[in-house]
């Protein structure tokens, strides 16, 4: 499966689309994503050289622009008989289920986030903490904005955490009142102190006794890692869990 699948051209009709961030800058956690889809049974396939899903482009006011590399990016996925997208990425996500269902009138690919992913492949096989209650990691869990407000994803990924032994204690503003973590937008690019101001105003609210920040976007991750080092990608969490869960 995986990287394998796409090779001998056999195999899935999935596609996992890291989205740039992932795939270009946090290698580390496009390496978690892909161990963790083969450890669970996720049968997947990579794409080589495709293009961005386009919301920095659409975001900046280009629409024609956007709808352009949305056609691109359909002729691709055509191409290899894509049936279904899985992303780690809160901005790509909300892009292929929500905007270009109004760019391509053909658009009619499923779109699954990858917390919803391992969610599903968790329960399929019955993995789960078996320890006891005052053996789980106290965590606290940030919403990105693209996949909590946007997107409506809020109790998948803790389910995911409590799941492999978390324990959620929550932040003060959480789900939709949750703080946005300062990096979104161009913020973190164009005016990096702000956004490291605004990360570490999002800590402050961070319960002492959580010894981990988790969240599956990679820019609030990057951007709480800047005031907190106990900023962890999600898949470094779960990834790290199923390598050491009892069965």
């Amino acid at each position: 499966m995986g990287i394998l699948s796409y090779i001998k051209g056999i195999g899935s009709n999935t596609l996992y689309y890291p989205g740039c961030l992932t795939e270009g800058v946090l290698s580390q956690e496009f390496e978690n994503y892909k161990e963790i889809f083969n450890k669970l049974g996720v049968d997947f396939i990579l794409l080589p050289n495709k293009p961005c899903c386009g919301l920095p482009v659409l975001n900046a006011g280009y629409k024609k622009d956007a709808r352009k590399l949305a056609k691109k990016n359909l002729e691709l996925f055509k191409k290899h008989s894509i049936k279904k997208i899985i992303t780690n990425c809160p901005s790509c996500y909300h892009t292929f289920k929500e905007i270009y269902p109004t760019l391509l009138r053909d658009w009619d690919i499923e779109v699954e986030h990858a917390t919803i992913t391992i969610l599903n492949a968790l329960q399929k096989k019955r993995i789960r903490f078996k320890g006891n209650d005052e053996d789980r990691e106290p965590i606290t869990y940030h919403d990105p904005c693209h996949l909590g407000r946007y997107s409506e994803i809020y109790d998948e990924p803790r389910q995911v955490i409590e799941l492999l032994g978390g324990k959620i204690i929550e932040m003060r503003h959480n789900k939709r009142t949750a703080m946005c973590c300062g990096g979104g937008g161009g913020v973190r690019a164009n005016f990096p102190e702000l956004a490291k101001k605004k990360a570490k105003k999002r800590s402050e609210e961070v319960p002492k006794i959580a010894t981990k920040i988790i969240s599956p976007c990679g820019l609030c991750f990057a951007n709480i890692k800047s005031a907190d080092e106990r900023s962890t990608e999600f898949s470094t969490f779960v990834l790290g869990k199923l390598r050491g869960l009892r069965r």
